[in-house]
């Protein structure tokens, strides 16, 4: 398997890579991504609100995108010149409505003002969402010309965020490439997500010897996870495509796992004995389905010259050999 960073692939390093910017580069995708840009050869420029940990080669700069002086965004730009910027920032488990339209609509609207206001012109890389479309039926793939029909506050905030984008290159303001993910797994996944509350259960243990008691809502779903190092590398290789600008493109496993069989693979994977819990199920009328995801990714095959790579073990292995690294 060719790995990131392997000379002759789309996603392989290239003559004067230069900097990146990566906004929310300490959250769970911008960490990956940041990781996967420095080993493509690119120089990392790292922003978050607060200064967790990133890896000494990164520089850090502290800035709140949504709530801080608009203006200091502007003059980062004009001073570092970077070669693109992946906006990885944003709110995504928020119950808040107005936290989401800040964090996912107005931020973008502030990162484009400042695009234009410095004069330069990076690649933008937006990381959006699959729940920027209507929820399809059992069986009905995503792709790029589906509705955009989100139910959801978060789908709606970064509906908004992708239109903006796109207005913004259309308008000749902007070069820039909307990538919409899939449910992303691997190593960090978010404690508030459905793989990241099975494994936080697992670790705290039953106690006494006792197996843990592992509590989840009903498993009714099937969704597309896609890998974090496979969204990585579709940022590389969406940074470099001369031929991306303006496209949306769906980044996925191009599979629908059911979410019980993710749920049984991490508790195999961990080796813990539990016990598995589906909170409300006697509730729930018979063969009620709480939803298929299944996308398409042949148009980023086609523009990025990229394809999902890693299995669910794999994601999965990932995500358990983090987490209990954390104990």
């Amino acid at each position: 398997m060719t790995e990131v960073g392997v000379r002759g692939r789309p996603d392989g390093p290239g003559p004067g890579s230069g900097r990146v910017v990566v906004l929310g580069a300490t959250g769970f995708v911008g960490r990956h991504v940041g990781a996967a840009l420095e080993a493509a050869g690119y120089e990392i420029l790292a922003v978050a609100r607060r200064p967790l940990k990133t890896p000494a080669s990164w520089r850090f700069r502290p800035m709140d995108l949504a709530h801080g002086d608009p203006e200091a965004l502007t003059r980062l730009i004009g001073t570092e010149r970077p070669v693109a910027i992946v906006n990885a920032a944003g709110e995504v488990w928020s119950p808040d409505a107005e936290g989401m339209r800040r964090n996912n609509e107005l931020l973008v609207d502030r990162l484009l003002a400042a695009l234009a206001a410095s004069g330069a012109r990076p690649r933008l890389i937006q990381l959006g969402s699959v729940h920027e479309y209507a929820p399809q039926p059992h069986g009905v793939w995503l792709t790029e010309s589906s509705p955009e029909e989100p139910v959801s506050d978060y789908g709606r905030t970064k509906l908004m965020g992708s239109r903006a984008v796109l207005r913004a290159v259309r308008a000749g303001d902007a070069d820039a490439v909307v990538l919409r993910l899939s449910n992303v797994i691997g190593a960090g996944t978010p404690r508030a997500s459905l793989l990241g509350q099975v494994a936080a259960q697992l670790l705290a243990g039953g106690g006494d010897g006792a197996p843990a008691q592992v509590r989840v809502s009903p498993l009714r779903s099937s969704r597309d996870f896609v890998d974090a190092l496979d969204v990585s590398r579709a940022v590389v290789a969406a940074l470099r495509a001369p031929g991306a600008s303006g496209r949306v493109l769906n980044i996925a496993s191009g599979t629908s796992q059911h979410v019980r069989d993710m749920v049984d693979l991490l508790l195999a994977i961990s080796g813990r004995r539990a016990t598995l819990v589906e909170r409300g199920t006697a509730e729930l009328r018979p063969g009620a389905d709480n939803g298929w995801t299944g996308v398409d990714v042949s148009a980023a095959r086609a523009v990025l010259g990229w394809e999902p790579r890693r299995t669910p073990r794999d994601m999965v292995e990932d995500l358990w050999r983090a987490a209990a690294g954390q104990e």
